[in-house]
């Protein structure tokens, strides 16, 4: 009946139900009682039909009405266990929803007008049991407060906002995104405490069980900045019910006894690299660029002179050489020497001993060797790139020198210092310590699970540092991918089909983890498989991180995907607003006058009109005010480019079997249990696809043959493992740096 009309009239009286009433009497006598009105009663089973068909029909027209405006104040209870969350490989399921249209800003706009709020505001009964709450706390407002269905006047849901906004549709179906828009990456935007982590939860659930096979499931990567614990628990229980405990990962800065451990430098395709993931936490604004290129070269100097030794990097080892750079510079030159003359080395000792050091300048009278070391380099023209640096840096005065690294020494402080230290620069000789060493590149290859706590509530700077080495590692992995994929290296036999392995990366609070590393992680890291969802509270987060509107534009460009929750910075919202078209909607205007008659011999006093008149208006398809009212739990979303979807998210419900720890007690003793030491360097990597024992046998024969690196000089740090030496690499050099170690018998 209402949908006949030009203007949809659903905020009124159902009057559906009277004619409902009279065609159901009119039947029940027509079929009860068919001589009462002279009718056989084969023709009055008819007429009584015809009369029940009717009676239905109005009755689902005013039900309609009458559900509409329940829904204005209370949405049916939505949840689901973490099994009933729906898994497919096409689609991604968001929630329950509908596809927002003009009608829908039409019926909106009718809410809030002086007619339509009435409909809105709650019954006198209902706010007398609220009142009552108030006064009185005993078994009486225990009932009125119950959620039972038979409490008519039951509180509302503590989700806040205004519900009619996602009232206005009665029928929702289940929104869904189709699989292959992901790669376009997904921005969530949303204030505290709005449904954020419940909506990471729903989508990293089917994340981690999509893919039947190893070869179809995904790499899922979690980042929280403040570690949320019901996350992690979360995470496990939804490996553990995929089968997949075996490939999960915790690494959190603030548990690190069940931690796994992970060295942010100690992978790269270029040396350079190790420079720039940490150099680039240090400021660069002002006169602190100049002290950050400084920074950058020293850090290269030592990575460089690292890698060339047969070392990897961690924080640790490039902490104590910044700090030492003169113990570096006579390991390294007595190697390079070495390799000259094995009789050079001795006579630039001896030489040095023998020196007057009156003859030395001020700040090499107590490093002669140095000194000797330096002329001779000048003298004798000798040049090699990384020896050439270290003399350079070894020149400077000692205090100058830490003067012009200022900045970064409270860095690798904070970084080196505690047990983050054992987190971070891991000690692969340590074979006592059982928690597991992880690369992205094995993370990748095997499908890996990851946690990523990185405890910012106790500290933000090493948070930050550590999630931008993270985001820098991870944009060099898409590179290689992209080049040669996530199995170049490997025999034949260990490689995977040729597909393109998905990696999702859902990053909580990615404001304060995101840097420069992170825009081309989002720019170019979709054609090496990188799906990222990022979850921030406002556009002003993002700018006052990066510092600059340009950049801040530049990172919300590349994602293609927009949901958003409530917010409460109208800026953040115009993010979707100003993504809409403009709807002509229509009001409603009563005209009603009335005009005295001046004639006296008419027997007309005065005429009267009364009309109605539709006007059009041109308006936003949603408002600012709509965004920053919406419920918790909800949210508009801009799908497929450019479909506008409002969505509420399931609440989580218990299941009787879940796999749920109840407490990361419970947790850490799952995951010790887990931990083992590797005796075969692949299995790290390759869990799912182990060689065979010919091929291991062949490997081990084949590395016992190489030997041990000759040990030049006492004062070397003994260790139980030695590392093989490595050919030496140039800045341009793109080849992939892997350390292999051996058991020193």
């Amino acid at each position: 009946m209402s949908d006949r009309h030009l203007i949809e009239a659903l905020l009124r009286p159902p009057v559906e139900f009277y004619p409902a009433i009279v065609h159901s009497s009119c039947g029940f006598i027509c079929i009860a009682a068919p001589w009462s009105l002279a009718l056989h009663p084969s023709i009055g089973y008819g007429f009584g039909s015809i009369f029940a068909a009717l009676a239905i029909r109005r009755f689902r027209q005013g039900w309609k009405i009458v559900r509409y405006h329940r829904n204005l104040k209370r949405l049916p209870h939505y949840a689901m266990t973490s099994k009933q969350i729906p898994v497919s490989r096409k689609f991604l399921f968001l929630g329950k929803g509908f596809e927002w249209e003009p009608k829908h800003t039409q019926r909106l706009h009718d809410c809030f007008t002086a007619r339509g709020s009435a409909y809105l505001k709650p019954s006198k009964l209902f706010k007398f049991a609220r009142e009552l709450e108030k006064k009185y706390d005993n078994t009486f407002t225990k009932f009125t407060s119950s959620q039972s269905f038979w409490n008519p006047v039951k509180p509302l849901p503590p989700v806040e906002g205004i519900p009619a906004i996602h009232g206005i549709e009665p029928n929702e179906i289940d929104v869904v995104q189709n699989i292959s828009a992901r790669v376009g990456h997904t921005v969530v935007f949303g204030t505290t405490r709005v449904g954020k982590t419940r909506l990471a939860e729903v989508l990293v659930t089917q994340d981690i069980h999509r893919g039947k096979t190893p070869e179809e499931r995904e790499v899922v990567v979690f980042f929280d900045p403040k570690g949320d614990a019901d996350m992690l628990k979360r995470m496990y229980a939804e490996a553990k019910r995929a089968g997949r405990e075996n490939e999960f990962y915790i690494f959190h800065l603030g548990y690190p006894e069940i931690s796994a451990r992970y060295n942010a430098v100690g992978r790269f395709g270029r040396v350079s690299e190790v420079a720039g993931r940490i150099s680039g936490q240090l400021s660069g604004a002002g006169n602190s660029a100049a002290f950050k290129e400084f920074a950058w070269r020293f850090v290269n100097i030592v990575a460089r002179a690292l890698v060339e030794l047969g070392r990897r990097p961690d924080y640790l080892l490039i902490s104590r050489y910044v700090q030492n750079i003169d113990s570096l510079f006579l390991d390294y030159a007595k190697t390079y020497f070495d390799k000259q003359d094995l009789s050079l080395w001795g006579n630039l000792v001896e030489i040095a001993a023998n020196i007057d050091i009156k003859n030395l300048s001020f700040s090499m009278k107590e490093r002669p060797l140095i000194a000797v070391i330096n002329q001779y380099i000048l003298e004798n023209k000798v040049f090699d790139p990384i020896l050439e640096g270290l003399a350079s840096a070894v020149r400077y005065d000692k205090t100058y020198f830490d003067k012009i690294v200022a900045s970064l020494l409270p860095l690798l402080e904070k970084l080196t210092t505690g047990k983050i230290s054992e987190l971070l620069s891991p000690d692969y000789s340590n074979v006592q310590d059982e928690r597991p060493i992880f690369d992205w590149e094995a993370i990748i290859r095997k499908r890996g699970i990851v946690y990523v706590g990185l405890d910012a509530l106790s500290d933000a700077t090493v948070a930050s540092a550590v999630g931008n080495s993270m985001f820098a590692d991870l944009v060099s992995m898409a590179g290689h991918i992209y080049k040669f994929g996530a199995d170049e290296g490997l025999p034949a036999t260990f490689r995977n089909k040729p597909q393109q392995i998905k990696i999702n990366l859902h990053c909580d609070e990615f404001n304060e983890l995101m840097g420069d590393e992170f825009i081309p992680l989002i720019n170019k890291g979709g054609g090496a498989g990188v799906q990222v969802t990022a979850y921030t509270q406002t556009l002003s987060d993002i700018e006052a991180r990066l510092g600059n509107r340009a950049k801040a534009g530049q990172t919300i460009g590349n994602f293609n995907t927009l949901i958003m929750l409530r917010v409460k910075e109208p800026a953040t919202a115009q993010l979707l607003t100003n993504q809409l078209f403009t709807v002509t909607i229509l009001q409603s205007m009563v005209n009603s006058g009335s005009t005295d008659s001046s004639n006296p011999d008419d027997d007309k006093v005065f005429t009267s009109n009364t009309g109605d008149r539709v006007l059009s208006k041109d308006v936003q398809m949603v408002t600012e005010a709509n965004v920053m009212n919406l419920p918790k739990g909800q949210a508009f979303a801009l799908l497929d480019g450019s479909k506008l979807w409002k969505i509420r998210m399931p609440l989580p419900a218990v299941d009787k079997d879940d796999v749920m720890p109840q407490s990361l007690q419970e947790l850490a003793n799952y995951m010790r249990k887990n931990y083992h030491v590797v005796t075969n360097w692949w299995e790290s990597a390759f869990t799912e696809y182990a060689p065979s024992q010919e091929t291991a046998k062949n490997f081990e024969a084949m590395m016992s043959g190489m030997g041990k690196p000759k040990v030049a000089d006492a004062d070397y740090e003994k260790a139980a493992l030695s590392e093989i030496d490595v050919p030496a690499i140039d800045d341009d050099t793109s080849t992939e740096i892997d350390m292999i170690t051996i058991d020193d018998e």
